[in-house]
């Protein structure tokens, strides 16, 4: 693995399990401590620790040791997870995920925040102690003293200059796995296959002392330990890093060659007394200890041997069980086996997604100029294979970008932590209801709409709800509620942030507006169109400045934002019962299904899913560009008089009727082209701040077609609406009617 891949790859897992990691800690927060889920804290938090000492990224091994050291602590229940524990696990996982982006620059020689690091360690510190024991300095965390378990500390590995060393050629490992380490996912067998790669194993003996009965044994469990001896040029750090997945539940103590004879003894006197006759009589028979060194050990290595050799009957002796190990190699798995084995997902990155996407975006523009050929030529068998080729390229189109469709709670996940931090902040009591997770929406706008959810998250909980006291005495229960909500509709998604809290003031806005000049004392101003006035830069009409808001700056960013996203965000809010910011995006920025309209000398689309019908329109004009349809009045726009096209009197015209949401519009063009598949194009400088316009497209022809941007094009109908009153006297009429 290149080393930049590595990086990227521990960056990659880093978050994602720091991701898990806030999620279980708010999920006990919510719902009290549970063993499963600080159990997943702390595999997170080990695994983190154990990819970047990999690679040798010690800044982040050091400090992850230390909040592992204090997470084992609260996993033996030695440690309560009281609400201070919690938001100090909190912080620190806020600090790791700063070092993993430092990883990511290439900056990890240098501590992002060093003061913040050392008031961690420092609380860290205490709580370990707090405890009964601090924990040991992670340099100085050898493949010995950090195996143990919590109930049976290992004893240490003595170094070898230490007395004076044997003659014991070998290394010698023993390894005493945890009893969770098949559940984990990992094979004990893999350890010993890769020991062989790094030298020769002389010799092993399978310890036996925790094997149960066979009707008390657990299939996802292990009970084995191993004794090993092996020659290997390896570094005592080359093999402590073969067990750093799982050094922290498992006893692992290694003994480099010619260790003192006090390191030995140390591994004799864990045994029981069979096996360690059994061990004693496996150096004996390799030559790992001269006499003497036998003697020096209390042992009588000729009887030793004998008793290894007088097994029970029907029991595999050692030597038979030490061959068959030393010379396993890969299991066959049967077929089924392995297709049950097989990734369902891999990780792919976003630009080659994004090189499909541009590359399938020329096929279908490739396609669209073929279609046409075929139908000047006029021939049959060549238009019906454009056809199925149409029809093959709108799957391929779609499932091209349902590679990059995410699902929304990708963004949905920070909230929690950042409504519990903003509440606590605020003395606010708030609970978060988020429904809708699963609603895709294009990963390139998932990316780009946190920061305006943000935004409105961080009002709602300023602004918006109340304290408890206040609350009460409006009624209320003293809990607010803030609820995100997602959800497909007409061909968009719909992001709905609502509280129950004391709404929005509307003469309050109106009176700043006017003080501002935003708008004058006579103006006729919807509720729509006041509320709107939030949006504008600077504008608020907070008394108080607080560290959340108050400062006139953020949601004007929103509206900015989502504009630049082709979306759309308007207020619904009733004084005293809360307020409703609802954001309404296009599903992707890539390919649409189009449908294609002429006026006057240019071609224009429309996406296919706002287009509710078509019909003729009758040929004397309506006045106030309204038309009755199905006895309902229906407000349009003639596109000609709106570009400043030249006229076509060629024909009737024809009126598409069009939906955003709950609203309708009708759009009056000269002629119907049909539909199409459309690649969504930026616009250029000239052309990028007209209004009625989101991007343009390629013809099968060459030529370039305008997108309409069909939510701007229904808003300017609805404001042309409110200036004739005859026009919503007809609507009244109509509704009785």
């Amino acid at each position: 693995m290149k080393k930049d891949s590595a990086r990227d790859a521990v960056v990659q897992e880093a978050r994602e399990l720091l991701v898990a990691m806030e999620a279980a800690l708010l999920q006990i927060e919510m719902e009290g401590p549970g063993k499963d889920a600080v159990n997943a804290i702390f595999r997170a938090a080990h695994t983190i620790k154990g990819s970047a000492g990999l690679f040798a990224f010690d800044s982040i091994v050091q400090f992850t040791h230390l909040v592992e050291h204090v997470l084992d602590k609260v996993r033996n229940e030695e440690l309560p997870l009281n609400d201070h524990m919690m938001s100090l696990l909190l912080q620190c996982g806020d600090y790791i995920g700063e070092l993993v982006d430092a990883i990511e620059r290439r900056e990890e020689e240098h501590e992002p925040d060093l003061a913040r690091r050392q008031a961690l360690e420092a609380e860290l510190d205490v709580m370990a102690r707090s405890a009964g024991a601090a924990a040991p300095p992670p340099a100085q965390v050898t493949a010995a003293a950090a195996a143990g378990t919590a109930e049976q500390p290992a004893p240490p590995v003595l170094p070898a200059n230490d007395g004076a060393p044997s003659s014991n050629p070998y290394w010698h490992l023993s390894l005493q796995f945890s009893d969770n380490v098949l559940r984990d996912g990992l094979d004990p067998v893999s350890f010993l296959h890769y020991l062989r790669t790094l030298g020769r194993i002389v010799a092993i003996m399978p310890v036996l002392e925790q094997m149960p009965e066979a009707e008390q044994m657990d299939a996802e469990s292990c009970y084995l330990g191993f004794e090993i001896c092996l020659v290997s040029d390896s570094t005592l750090q080359t093999l402590e890093s073969v067990f750093e997945f799982v050094r922290e539940d498992s006893r692992i103590d290694i003994l480099p060659p010619r260790s003192p004879l006090s390191a030995y003894a140390g591994v004799l006197g864990r045994l029981g007394t069979a096996e360690a006759q059994r061990l004693a009589a496996m150096w004996q028979q390799h030559g790992a200890l001269s006499e003497p060194e036998w003697q020096g050990l209390g042992m009588d290595a000729a009887a030793a041997l004998a008793a290894s050799r007088a097994a029970p009957a029907g029991a595999a002796r050692p030597s038979t069980v030490v061959a068959a190990l030393a010379q396993i190699g890969p299991r066959p798995r049967p077929l089924d086996d392995r297709r049950a084995q097989e990734q369902k997902f891999i990780k792919i990155e976003v630009s080659r997604l994004d090189q499909l996407i541009d590359l399938v975006g020329e096929l279908v523009i490739a396609g669209a100029s073929a279609r046409l050929i075929a139908r000047r030529r006029k021939d049959t068998q060549f238009e019906e294979a454009t056809q199925a080729i149409d029809a093959l390229m709108e799957q391929i189109r779609d499932a091209a970008l349902t590679l990059r469709m995410v699902q929304i709670s990708e963004v949905f996940q920070r909230f929690p932590r950042i409504v519990r931090d903003f509440a606590r902040d605020m003395e606010k009591d708030i609970e978060l209801v988020m429904t809708g997770s699963e609603t895709e929406l294009d990963k390139s706008m998932i990316e780009r709409i946190a920061d305006p959810l943000m935004h409105i998250v961080r009002n709602a909980i300023d602004h918006g709800i109340e304290p408890a006291a206040e609350r009460i005495a409006a009624g209320k229960e003293p809990k607010a509620t803030l609820r995100l909500n997602a959800t497909h509709e007409s061909g968009s998604v719909v992001i709905e942030v609502m509280d129950d809290g004391r709404g929005m003031d509307r003469d309050r806005i109106l009176a700043t507006a006017i003080s501002r000049g935003l708008t004058t004392p006579d103006a006729d101003l919807s509720d729509a169109e006041i509320y709107r006035f939030v949006f504008e830069p600077g504008f608020s009409t907070a008394r108080q400045v607080t560290e959340l808001s108050g400062r006139g700056v953020g949601m004007d960013v929103v509206k900015r934002n989502i504009d630049a996203l082709h979306g759309e965000v308007a207020i619904d809010t009733e004084r005293g019962r809360g307020t409703v910011v609802r954001v309404r995006l296009p599903l992707t920025l890539a390919i649409i299904s189009g449908f294609q309209v002429v006026v006057g000398n240019a071609v224009f689309v429309i996406p296919l899913d706002m287009v509710v019908e078509c019909i003729d329109m009758p040929a004397q004009r309506p006045e106030h560009n309204i038309v009755s349809v199905r006895e309902e009045p229906l407000p349009f726009v003639h596109l000609r008089e709106l570009f400043d096209l030249p006229l076509r009197e060629r024909g009737r015209k024809s009126l598409v009727i069009v939906q955003y949401g709950q609203q309708r519009a009708g759009l009056l063009v000269d002629g119907l082209l049909g539909e199409c598949q459309a690649v969504i194009k930026p616009l250029g400088q000239l052309f990028g701040k007209v209004k009625g316009l989101s991007g343009s497209t390629i013809l099968g022809d060459g030529r370039v077609a305008l997108i309409l941007d069909i939510p701007h094009l229904v808003q300017y109908t609805q404001q042309q609406e409110q200036y004739h009153p005859t026009t919503q006297a007809e609507r009244g009429v109509a509704s009785e009617q």
